[in-house]
């Protein structure tokens, strides 16, 4: 199995929006680590500077680091986007 590494930044604003950021995609785990070493000094970063442990209670606002296979689809089924109870229409 070959995979990657994808590191990502999250912090939510106001309003419980989630503000999202790629910060790219490493070979290993050490390079992904290193990234998040690099960048969690910068201004904003530096305000949630950790990595999350996704099924972790506690702080959700940091960095993310996930591993995908190659060549392998992750999501495999439709979607629907949902306004409160009710279906969007496009």
């Amino acid at each position: 199995m070959e995979s990657v590494f994808v590191v990502q930044h999250k912090h939510t604003l106001h309003g419980d929006y989630e503000d999202w950021k790629m910060i790219g995609v490493y070979r290993t785990l050490d390079r992904a680590k290193a990234a998040v070493d690099r960048v969690s000094v910068q201004p904003g970063f530096a305000k949630h500077p950790n990595i999350i442990d996704p099924e972790a209670p506690g702080e959700d606002d940091g960095f993310y680091v996930s591993e995908h296979e190659l060549d392998r689809d992750n999501w495999t089924e439709g979607f629907v986007t949902m306004n409160g109870d009710h279906e969007c229409e496009e």
